[in-house]
């Protein structure tokens, strides 16, 4: 008996493996203008690595790229983004009179925005044409091409370039003679032979041999080249800094329990690697920390304020017989 019991109390069964609980898996939907649509697929793998060592969960994503103003148009109508990534403020704009975002966006680091660009012209290797300035492209041997304002948020940066110029007193026009800019518009709107909805459509146009300039951001020329195309740009001596913004779109991230998610995300685009990564791919990056790539600037770079602000443009330039209206071909 005794024996017996000393066995008993010797003996400890072996535990039962159990498996480890897999992580918690969660999904984040971007909805984004084309353009940065590689630099996104490059920065969104390395988001989910960094959330899943701090937190053990797992990052899925839902990606939807089209032109910012059908973009911002189908978050709008029901397509529920947890974040968007637009490509200038008025479209964001549309979101927050919607009431799906309800925050502060523009408190955020560097006022909401998170990449820079130029608005430049696309050119055929060697630049045949010896295309320059905005007026060239007014000439009867270029044909241009450039997205519709009504679907691009790149359009609408388009239009502002050569406007701008106009009423900056460059492209042969006096400073402040709105008539003039108008006309220099209209000039080179009737030069255009393509409008495709979105600026990546329309340098995938320009790719394909469509036309002999394209208006377009820098970085999709970089982009362009990067892939392994052959093409040029020039800078016009006059054009203006473009600004993209992100922001969270409160309504759908708080219906998917995804705040904590969608504000962790947009820190991680303010950060090194994710500011490389817009580099790496073209875009002028915000972070001082990060090396600027070597690119030149134009005698005369303007931004949206030096044209009084995107409240008073959206009136001036793009409202039914503002200055786009009167410069459009008839």
């Amino acid at each position: 008996m005794t024996s017996l019991l000393l066995l008993l109390a010797c003996y400890s069964p072996t535990p039962e493996k159990t498996e480890a609980p897999a992580p918690k898996e969660r999904k984040l939907t971007l909805a984004s203008y084309t353009t940065p649509r590689e630099a996104y697929r490059v920065i969104l793998p390395a988001f989910a690595a960094d959330w899943q060592q701090k937190t053990g969960e797992k990052v899925t994503f839902e990606e939807s790229y089209q032109g910012s103003g059908a973009q911002a148009r189908a978050v709008r109508e029901g397509f529920e983004a947890d974040v968007v990534a637009l490509s200038l403020d008025p479209d964001v704009k549309v979101l927050e009179e919607a009431g799906l975002i309800t925050s502060d966006w523009r408190a955020s680091p560097w006022g909401g925005m998170v990449t820079r660009s130029l608005v430049v012209v696309a050119v055929r290797p060697g630049n045949p044409k010896k295309i320059q300035d905005w007026t060239d492209l007014i000439r009867p041997d270029v044909e241009v091409l450039t997205p519709n304002v009504r679907t691009s948020g790149g359009a609408m940066w388009n239009v502002l370039a050569i406007w701008g110029a106009g009423l900056r007193g460059h492209a042969g026009v006096t400073a402040g003679d709105d008539a003039g800019a108008i006309r220099l518009l209209g000039g080179v709107l009737g030069r255009v032979k393509v409008m495709d909805k979105g600026a990546r459509e329309s340098i995938v146009s320009f790719e394909k041999g469509v036309g002999d300039a394209s208006i377009t951001y820098e970085h999709e020329v970089l982009g362009a080249r990067l892939a392994g195309k052959e093409m040029d740009y020039v800078i016009p001596p006059s054009t203006i800094q473009i600004e993209n913004p992100v922001a969270m779109v409160d309504s759908y991230a708080k219906k998917h329990g995804n705040e904590d998610l969608a504000l962790a995300f947009l820190a991680y685009l303010r950060t090194q690697p994710a500011q490389k990564a817009f580099a790496d791919f073209g875009f002028r990056p915000l972070d001082s920390s990060v090396a600027p790539p070597n690119l030149a600037l134009p005698a005369d770079l303007f931004t949206i304020q030096d044209l009084g602000g995107w409240p008073s443009l959206k009136t001036r330039v793009f409202d039914k017989d503002g200055a786009y209206d009167q410069a459009a071909p008839k």
